[in-house]
């Protein structure tokens, strides 16, 4: 779905942000922002899938979030486009207070001890305030989308990060129901630019949806 944009030939040049792909997580931990998190057997497939679907585009650069889920994911693509992956720390996941822990919001809020992180939705109080994620992902799309020098750029982000930089340029508000987020494992948000560098709209996309383990 292209949303923002009544000109789909203005398009001069896009940024796609690419969720990684599945996890290694049985225990369902949140994994945040920790080392050491790896693509389970599903996830690769998921990224060598997500790199067929990129053949059809001219990419000019592609950057990754530090941590190891999303370098995998980019690997396959990177390596079909004969590019390089730059690390950008500004696509890091979003910090969260409850990384480490198998973490349930309805199972949280019955125990005293985690109210004080979850007091305020709007911030939020239990992780990284939405507006920084909007910041540094703002300007880690720009540096993408500068360094592919007129060819569309990829990155690879999570889920949250992408979803509150998609709320934001929808002007939508950032408090959310997590499960209602429109971000599913190795989807592609797109960003659309006109030749001067202006917004035009998004659009959303799941080339790997035969994939997704609600699909069995």
């Amino acid at each position: 779905m292209l949303t923002r944009m009544s000109d789909e030939s203005a398009i001069s040049q896009s940024v796609h942000l690419l969720r990684h792909g599945q996890v290694e997580n049985p225990r369902n931990i949140i994994y945040g922002r920790q080392p050491g998190w790896r693509l389970s057997e599903r996830g690769h497939e998921m990224a060598k899938a997500v790199a067929q679907w990129s053949r059809e585009l001219s990419l000019g650069a592609i950057h990754a979030s530090p941590l190891q889920r999303a370098h995998q994911t980019a690997e396959p693509i990177a390596s079909l486009h004969g590019l390089e992956i730059r690390t950008d720390e500004n696509l890091i996941e979003a910090e969260n207070l409850f990384e480490g822990k198998p973490f349930d919001v309805s199972e949280a809020i019955k125990h005293p001890a985690t109210w004080r992180h979850l007091w305020n939705p709007w911030r939020p109080s239990w992780g990284e305030p939405y507006k920084e994620q909007v910041s540094r992902m703002s300007k880690a799309v720009d540096d993408a989308r500068l360094a592919a020098d007129g060819r569309d750029a990829l990155v690879v982000s999570h889920q949250l990060p992408i979803w509150i930089m998609r709320l934001s340029i929808e002007g939508k508000s950032f408090p959310h129901d997590p499960r209602k987020r429109q971000c599913t494992l190795a989807s592609v948000t797109s960003i659309h630019f006109d030749q001067n560098g202006k917004v035009l709209g998004l659009t959303y996309s799941e080339p790997v949806a035969h994939l997704l383990p609600d699909s069995e």
